[in-house]
């Protein structure tokens, strides 16, 4: 079917129980995808110490398949952004999960380091469709007003894998060894997958979507429509915002994803039977943040403040969040500890929210998956220089202080450097 195609439409009315919420499902299958891409990530990062002990890797052996992630991470970001552009949410979508939950599955199949980075790396370049496809799906499907709330939603996905992982793979690992972890979180994507086919079109072509809906959606100015060449997108200065962005931010969210276990299990002796605990704890609040930094911009701005000040002071006030983090290796107290790292870990999605609408209300609607997959690689790239140095600096020092002291401030500094870029936003077409 045309993914474009105009169909006949139900009016709203009392019996159309679907009328006025269409999109807030479309958000749900973001969301759900976004917690299985997040699941199947987070897997080796509970698994490194009994990894580490099985095969006998250095803290360098583990940096450097998380480093050669981050590297098909950013490739494929860069290639994804544009595919999806091309071909359109609903087949690039499906494409990307595909890839990637085929790989996942893979991890269960290696032993070596050198296997493991392979199918790392595999699995990172079919993960680096999510984002640039849901992010232009929401585009799509959400005026302006709504986008940061959706964005938020979709990233909640990822605090809920990240959950969900320190949770089941210990009960899989216990029960039936470390493979069947990858083999359980891999096959979940092709259930969503399913899903995605069945129900996903976009809004003109969808059956159920009531015109009141649908008026809603298109409620915006009219935006440019024409294609944009890529390369062209270098000219925007709200693509080198988000790059700049990305690329200082990012790195501090890989840092949680794939250290904290490390760092409870280094820091307060927990294992892979007791630090699920504090983990779920820390993604749940990011889970708050996610939603409550998207939240509070479309507040904002349903409260009168411009689109501009209702995204820039949530964005400031997710950095101001973060600086605590500076002292979190320094406490003896574990809990302590926990919640200094969940308030970090929710304020960075809720920058993550914004800063992903932030996007939609400066790029024309046909180059916004092209500009994701564009900064989320320089958010990866970012991630590959964190990975070498964190392994570093473990192997030479043994403590994370230097690093959490660095992801204090650097969110103050992407702030007044996306403020220098873009000092009003506003959707510019390249010329």
């Amino acid at each position: 079917m045309n993914e474009a195609a105009p169909l006949n439409r139900t009016q709203p009315t009392e019996r159309s129980p679907v009328a006025g919420h269409v999109r807030w499902t479309i958000a749900a299958l973001l969301f759900f995808a976004t917690t299985i891409n997040y699941l199947d990530r987070q897997v080796l990062g509970v698994l490194k110490p009994t990894l580490t002990t099985e095969l006998h890797w250095s803290e360098t052996d583990y940096a450097d398949i998380v480093f050669w992630f981050q590297a098909a991470y950013a490739i494929g970001l860069l290639g994804f952004g544009r595919i999806i552009d091309r071909i359109g949410t609903r087949r690039g979508y499906a494409v990307a999960i595909g890839v990637w939950s085929v790989a996942a599955i893979l991890h269960a199949g290696v032993r070596s380091a050198v296997g493991f980075a392979v199918v790392r790396f595999t699995l990172g370049l079919g993960e680096a469709g999510n984002f640039p496809a849901g992010i232009k799906t929401i585009a799509e499907w959400f005026p302006k007003r709504e986008r940061a709330l959706a964005a938020g939603l979709m990233n909640a996905g990822s605090n809920v894998g990240a959950v969900i992982t320190p949770l089941l793979v210990p009960v899989l690992v216990l029960a039936f060894g470390w493979r069947s972890a990858f083999i359980v979180t891999g096959a979940i994507g092709f259930i969503w997958l399913a899903a995605w086919l069945m129900i996903y079109r976009v809004p003109r072509a969808y059956k159920r979507l009531g015109a009141a809906e649908l008026a809603l959606i298109e409620s915006d100015p009219p935006e440019p429509t024409a294609p944009v060449r890529w390369s062209a997108l270098f000219r925007l200065r709200a693509t080198w915002a988000f790059v700049v962005a990305k690329f200082l931010t990012d790195p501090i969210w890989y840092l949680f994803l794939f250290w904290l276990p490390d760092f409870f299990a280094k820091t307060y002796h927990l294992d892979l039977t007791t630090f699920g605990p504090p983990l779920v704890v820390i993604f749940v609040l990011a889970d708050v943040g996610s939603i409550g930094g998207g939240w509070l911009s479309a507040t904002l701005i349903k409260r009168g403040f411009s689109v501009n000040d209702g995204r820039k002071i949530a964005l400031l006030v997710s950095a101001v969040l973060v600086i605590p983090v500076a002292f979190a290796s320094g406490v003896s107290n574990l809990w302590l500890a926990v919640a200094i790292l969940g308030l970090a870990a929710a304020a960075h999605q809720g920058w993550s929210s914004n800063l992903y609408a932030l996007v939609t209300d400066t790029v024309p609607k046909s180059a916004v998956a092209s500009v994701i997959g564009i900064g989320s690689a320089a958010g990866a790239i970012g991630g590959m220089i964190m990975a070498k140095s964190v392994g570093a600096i473990l192997d030479s020092i043994g403590s994370y202080q230097p690093i959490f002291i660095w992801a204090s401030s650097i969110y103050l500094v992407a702030l007044l450097i996306v403020h220098l870029l873009l000092p009003r936003l506003r959707v510019v077409a390249p010329d």
